[in-house]
This record gives C-alpha cells, sequence and structure tokens, in this order.
C-alpha cells in the first residue's frame, strides 16, 4: 500500500520528535529515526536534506515567557533576561537549534519563528512603545548571549552567575522595551 508524502513525512517528523527527545539530538541517527518510522533512510534525507534540517522541521520550543502583566515596568527587562537564562541553561535543544541555525537556514526561519511569535506578543503585553522593534533588539541580546555563552563557550560569559547577566544586560533589554 502507497503512503502519500504528507503522510511519510509526517510519520518521520512524529519519529524525529520521540527519537531527538530521548536519545538527544547527538546521539539520534537518520537510521534509528527511519526505522522508528518503518521507512529507508533515504527517505529521510529525500525529504528533508540533513539532520540539522530534519530537527529544525521537527523542532518546536516553548520559550515558557512568563505572565509580565503583575510586574512593574521598569522592572521587565531583568525578569526577561533571567527568564532566558534560566530556559537556556535548562534545555540543551535550543541550543542544538541555535548551533544549526548558524548555517542552516531551515533552523535559522525555526529560531526566527519561535522568537517573533512567543516574544513579540509578551513585549506588546508589556508595553513596548515600539515592540516589534522591541521585540527583535531583544532577541539580538538572547541569542548573542547564547551563542557567546552555550556554543563559542567565551570565558568571561561563562563564568558569569545568572544574577551578573541579569544585572549586565537587564538594563539593555529594559531600554530596549521603554526607550
Amino acid at each position: 500500500m502507497r503512503r502519500s508524502s504528507e503522510h511519510t513525512k509526517t510519520r518521520i517528523l512524529a519519529a524525529a520528535r520521540e527519537r531527538f527527545g530521548t536519545a538527544g539530538y547527538d546521539r539520534a541517527t537518520i537510521r534509528a529515526i527511519a526505522a522508528d518510522a518503518g521507512i529507508d533512510p533515504s527517505m529521510v534525507m529525500r525529504y528533508f536534506g540533513s539532520k540539522e534540517e530534519l530537527f529544525a522541521a521537527a523542532a518546536y520550543f516553548d520559550l515558557e515567557l512568563p505572565d509580565l502583566s503583575a510586574v512593574a515596568r521598569d522592572d521587565v527587562g531583568p525578569r526577561l533576561v533571567a527568564h532566558f537564562v534560566d530556559r537556556w541553561e535548562r534545555d540543551e535543544a535550543l541550543v542544538v537549534l541555535l548551533r544549526a541555525a548558524a548555517t542552516n537556514t531551515v533552523a535559522a526561519e525555526k529560531m526566527a519563528e519561535i522568537f517573533t511569535t512567543q516574544l513579540l506578543p509578551t513585549v506588546t503585553a508589556a508595553g513596548a512603545d515600539d515592540p516589534l522593534r522591541s521585540a527583535g533588539l531583544i532577541a539580538t541580546q538572547m541569542l548573542g548571549l547564547a551563542l557567546c555563552r552555550y556554543v563559542l563557550a567565551l570565558p568571561p560569559v561563562t563564568a558569569m552567575s545568572c544574577p551578573e547577566i541579569e544585572h549586565w544586560l537587564g538594563p539593555t533589554v529594559q531600554r530596549y522595551l521603554t526607550g
């Protein structure tokens, strides 16, 4: 019985989500994902091109942005920084997606989508003067921090505690919100 290409892609994505979730990115293989989906590994490559593109397509990340409506407007920036540091610290898959986004357009689009769809509403609700610009600038800070801390592992940045990062970047993010 022939499967439609959409059905095959759906099976591959489901298998990839499960395999990446249980084995992690590095230990998940195209062969294992294909076996889980009940297809030949060449089909995975046909539909997704590479492991990085498959990961980006399968990845959905909830930034778990907090409701900041009860936070004083002048404290939103530091709270966002603290939240993002905590979020990056808890989810290696976000770091994997960031690494992939540096060289893969599919992963880059996924990262942009995550930040656009999730950060913009939070920034808007926080009363930013120019929500679109503010969300973009906040993303530059948080992605830059993640790149330097978790991918490049720059010693001065990796040595900083979370409260230190909040202290240094919080005012910058606050300025992006309130001008």
